[in-house]
């Protein structure tokens, strides 16, 4: 079997690889400076050289590339042109969002009939993407995904957050009124792989969090990590964007952590 995954090197791409890798899937990563996502004949070309079994979109617009209009580019029209391709060529496509997509005016937790109402930035990019996505290709999967929690620092996750508010202000204060769509990154590329592999397209939402607030999530991660950091908790705005989708089988923070 073989899988062309687009955003290989970065958080959530790097876990899915090597999971990959571990289950005997062949792995190509799509290279933008090669095969740059402005020339649409030339991505069709690449996917019909690499014959891949399945496509994991997960790239999206991180660092600045000189494209005009880059972050349209490549979070709306970039998905929903590999959408087209792989239906066009009879590839599995499963393509990550957000729970972004739902506006902090917005309370979870949200299911899938929940209308997203995003209206600006990343979020609102991501909601489009979705409608394109599925137009283009209605037997994709799309996938909404949350604040990943990896085992360390040094790229978008969690724990990248916390060391660099420490590093920062010598603390981190964080909103006990805020219960934020989490997931352990292994977790959530378990069940991405799971996903491609043995579930029926459809839009999905992967989220570890029933119940807990960053602050108390905050406070078990620094005991997990030996109370490397100094959390402080406030109160300020309610916000819920956790995510409840029955079936998805995730661990929930409970079992991660030393929450009760």
């Amino acid at each position: 079997m073989k899988a062309l995954v687009t955003g290989a090197g970065g958080t959530i791409g790097k876990v899915l690889c090597g999971l990959l890798e571990q289950r005997r899937i062949e792995v190509i990563s799509w290279n933008r400076n090669k095969i740059p996502l402005e020339d649409y004949q030339q991505m069709e070309d690449f996917v019909s050289h690499v014959q891949p079994d399945i496509l994991f979109h997960l790239g999206y617009a991180s660092k600045p590339s000189g494209i005009e209009n880059e972050s349209w580019k490549i979070n709306y029209e970039w998905p929903g042109e590999l959408a087209w391709i792989t239906r066009k060529l009879n590839v599995k496509f499963l393509f990550t969002s957000t729970n972004l997509v739902f506006s902090n005016s917005q309370q979870g937790p949200f299911d899938t009939a929940s209308i997203p109402q995003a209206e600006s930035g990343y979020g609102y990019e991501k909601r489009k993407a979705e409608e394109y996505v599925l137009s283009q290709n209605p037997a994709s999967i799309v996938a909404r995904l949350g604040w990943q929690i990896a085992s360390a620092a040094g790229s978008n996750n969690m724990i990248d957050y916390l060391q660099n508010q420490m590093n920062k202000f010598g603390e981190v204060r964080v909103n006990i009124n805020w219960k934020p769509a989490c997931s352990f990154i292994e977790d959530t590329c378990d069940r991405l792989l799971d996903l491609a592999l043995n579930d029926a397209p459809s839009l999905y939402m992967i989220d570890a969090n029933t119940r807990w607030n960053l602050f108390e999530i905050a406070t078990a991660l620094n005991h997990q990590h030996g109370n490397r950091w100094k959390i402080l908790p406030f109160a300020g705005e309610n916000i819920d964007n956790r995510m409840n989708d029955e079936r998805i089988n995730i661990p929930a923070l409970d079992q991660r952590l030393n929450l009760h």
